[in-house]
């Protein structure tokens, strides 16, 4: 510490100079979260299509959350299109806490791997954790066959493209910084 400085001034200097690494770190796992989602839902779209998924963990999610703040009401269509929107904000801020993860944490497993340990993560923590909790689910070892394994892997292609998007920015960044 220099000889000006108060206790703790070092650490808010720090915090500064990080802060704009954090906030693209967040922008971009952000966006990149909107984007991996689509594919995730594609496939979740197409083990519905063979039977494997019942009903969307999102749909029924969005239902239990309009049925608490009484708004069951609504049609159909507009249920799907929250469910959706709802899905898509999910992703988004995932990717976000990704993005800041994968920044400060620097493992040296490769985006890709963490991608893929951090959408089994998400996957935990909601399908054993909290959807159950809420008792809008069953948890994954009670759910319908098929459904938590279409999940699972669900999960592992929204954590690889996300790994794979966010380490390519971070690598595009780091060239950039070092010229």
């Amino acid at each position: 510490m220099a000889r000006d400085e108060t206790p703790g001034q070092s650490r808010w200097t720090n915090i500064r100079r990080q802060l704009p690494h954090d906030l693209q770190a967040l922008a971009v796992g952000g966006l990149a979260g909107g984007v991996v989602t689509v594919p995730m839902s594609l496939v979740m779209v197409a083990a519905e299509k063979v039977g494997l998924m019942g009903r969307h963990p999102p749909d029924l999610i969005m239902e239990a959350a309009l049925d608490a703040g009484g708004l069951s009401r609504h049609k159909e269509k507009t249920r799907d299109a929250l469910a959706v929107t709802l899905h898509l904000v999910f992703g988004i801020g995932a990717g976000a806490l990704f993005g800041v993860l994968e920044r400060r944490l620097r493992a040296p497993l490769g985006p890709v791997l963490h991608g893929v340990i951090f959408g089994s993560l998400v996957w935990t923590l909601s399908y054993l954790g909290w959807v159950p909790a809420l008792g809008i689910m069953p948890s994954a070892e009670h759910d319908r066959v098929g459904r938590p394994v279409t999940m699972v892997l669900a999960h592992w292609v929204y954590g690889a493209i996300l790994g794979t998007l966010v380490g390519r920015r971070a690598a595009g960044g780091a060239r950039g910084r070092r010229a």
